[in-house]
């Protein structure tokens, strides 16, 4: 007698994320027309608002870039087992290590070395962050979930004390670092394409998109095409299971949460290095918590997490355009109707899949 199997890989992949996303604008429209607004015509404000011309393609993957950073820094040490929550922290002191980069080696080295030099910087300011939250889940049990948090605050705390104490530029009253030499700004996307002869809008998109589409590859490579990462994936499944295999736990959990805040620690890449060009507070601007729900809704693997990163630079960059379009959906609205998409995609990801799954699911072969 058959009975029911598993769903096509393509329903947890695909269909499950596009139906949630539907579910978030159903009920983001009704929000919308509770408030006396078109929900139609406030659909087509954000998607012209992000991909409607050149400036505002720019601006969307510009916010993709730092969304596709911390989502990959969320899915690697999710696949050892970990809820890496200090994304935002891990970004902001990577963005120090950025920044300390840029007004020590600033004018000195040429650019392409300039450019490696601030991503070991980055890297490892946001590696280091990273570890201890790690070393004291593998070595003295305290939860990564609490110790990341922990340290957003602690992060925000330093930072400030820095700024405001340190690299202040005197007689200054904004906790600001000075401007950077100019031969560390990172070239934009209009300047690289006017290299080839080609003229687009200018806007704050920088190379650093490139560097997350690498990082996302090497990411992809790590864990699903390294030992380390299988071992790594071992561990995220069942610590039993690695240690019965000769694998260690605690190694693997303190390695992934390095790499974990190494990749968040590139936002700095993005925001100080490509766009600031000096190092000042507060310049994540929740990146990190956004991570979580990128990772969430592209099944924490790389390309998943590229097409998610690019919904969540769609929703922020359209959302500034419908608030500025429709003056009676408030800023406030706007963040709502992001918050609806993260509900859907993220908490209540698992809402409509039993139903999928049911619906899509092949019938095993029969039984003799």
């Amino acid at each position: 007698m058959a009975g029911a199997g598993k769903a096509p890989v393509w329903v947890d992949l695909a269909l499950v994320p596009l139906v949630n996303l539907a579910a978030a604008l159903v009920v983001s429209g009704l929000v919308v027309a509770a408030v006396g607004q078109s929900p139609l015509e406030a659909l087509e404000v954000l998607v012209t608002g992000a991909f409607g011309y050149g400036e505002a393609i720019g601006y969307t993957l510009y916010y993709t870039t730092n969304f596709i950073f911390t989502g990959l820094a969320v899915a690697v040490a999710f696949h050892a087992g970990l809820f890496n929550i200090g994304g935002e922290g891990q970004a902001y002191i990577g963005g120090l290590g950025v920044g300390l980069a840029c007004l020590a080696f600033g004018g000195i080295l040429p650019f392409p070395l300039m450019l490696l030099v601030a991503i070991a910087f980055g890297a490892a300011f946001g590696a280091g962050w990273a570890y201890v939250p790690g070393w004291l889940q593998a070595k003295r049990g305290s939860h990564v979930v609490i110790t990341t948090i922990m340290f957003n605050f602690i992060a925000a705390a330093l930072m400030t004390y820095i700024m405001v104490y340190v690299l202040i530029v005197p007689g200054q009253q904004s906790p600001e670092s000075r401007q950077f030499d100019a031969t560390t700004f990172l070239p934009t996307a209009k300047q690289a394409f006017a290299w080839i002869g080609v003229d687009i809008a200018a806007s704050p998109l920088n190379l650093s998109f490139v560097v997350a589409l690498i990082a996302a590859a090497c990411v992809w490579v790590f864990v699903w095409h390294t030992y380390v990462g299988y071992e790594l994936r071992v561990v995220g499944k069942s610590e039993k299971a690695a240690v019965y295999s000769g694998i260690s736990p605690a190694r693997h959990i303190v390695l992934a949460m390095a790499i974990s805040g190494a990749l968040a620690g590139l936002v700095g890449l993005n925001e100080i290095m490509g766009v600031q060009h000096r190092l000042l507070l507060n310049f994540t601007g929740g990146v990190g918590y956004v991570g979580i729900a990128v990772a969430l809704m592209g099944r924490n693997h790389p390309f998943g997490i590229c097409l998610a990163a690019l919904l969540f630079g769609a929703l922020y960059q359209g959302g500034s355009e419908l608030a500025f379009s429709m003056p009676q959906l408030s800023k406030e609205m706007v963040v709502v109707i992001q918050g609806l998409v993260i509900l859907f995609c993220g908490a209540l990801e698992h809402l409509f899949r039993p139903q999928l799954e049911r619906l899509f699911a092949r019938p095993l072969p029969a039984r003799t």
